[in-house]
């Protein structure tokens, strides 16, 4: 499948490596275009996929996009693409934190990230909660001493939570059928949770949410 990643940062180079491992065609598009470009250049032969970057002015294509962008970020990217994202699985990954305080989330108590970006999105397209409880450096890995990594999917379409489950699961990672976007709310305090634990375990977000059974 084709994917449009907005965001070269770090976890747009972890998810998009994976994307391209999975075999599949990569678009990065992020508001300076070098960046863009120098992470699709990266990317590019690193699995059976391809890669290409572009700047802000790039019209999102394929079947997938995901906001590897910042929350706010990731509403503005909703906003502004609008009509573009009609029919595309449009994936959130984001983790709503309090930048200023560390000490909870931004979004309503009742709602969540995800929630928020589908209200605003067209409502043709279909909003999928993944990433969230993956930091970049084990997503460049695909994997945690060892361990496959865990890929936890929210969201109200089935057929969009399949062709995300069908995606991760074609670049090394165990998708995850976490339920109804509302899970997006236990999913994001998770993710908010691995992030706060990360200085007490003194694991460098090196670390992985695993079910084990």
């Amino acid at each position: 499948m084709e994917v449009t990643i907005i965001g070269a940062g770090n976890m747009g180079r972890g998810i998009g490596g994976r994307v391209v491992a999975g075999g599949h065609d990569l678009v990065v598009i992020d508001h300076d275009p070098d960046d863009a470009r120098r992470l699709a250049e990266e990317l590019d032969g690193a699995g059976d996929g391809s890669a290409r970057g572009g700047g802000a002015d790039e019209a999102v294509r394929g079947d997938v996009v995901v906001l590897a962008v910042y929350y706010d970020a990731a509403r503005q990217a909703v906003e502004e693409r609008g009509e573009q994202l009609e029919g595309k699985v449009v994936v959130d990954i984001t983790n709503p934190v309090d930048a200023e305080t560390f000490d909870g989330l931004v979004t309503p108590a009742d709602s969540s990230a995800a929630e928020e970006l589908a209200k605003l999105a067209p409502d043709g397209a279909r909003v999928v909660k993944a990433f969230n409880t993956t930091f970049a450096a084990t997503l460049a890995k695909g994997e945690v001493a060892g361990q496959q990594l865990d890929l936890f999917i929210a969201g109200d379409d089935s057929e969009a939570k399949q062709a995300v489950a069908e995606l991760v699961s074609s670049g090394g990672l165990n998708p995850i059928d976490a339920g109804s976007l509302r899970r997006a709310r236990e999913l994001e305090r998770l993710g908010f949770l691995h992030m706060a634990v990360q200085e007490t375990l003194g694991t460098n977000f090196a670390s992985a949410v695993k079910i084990v059974n």
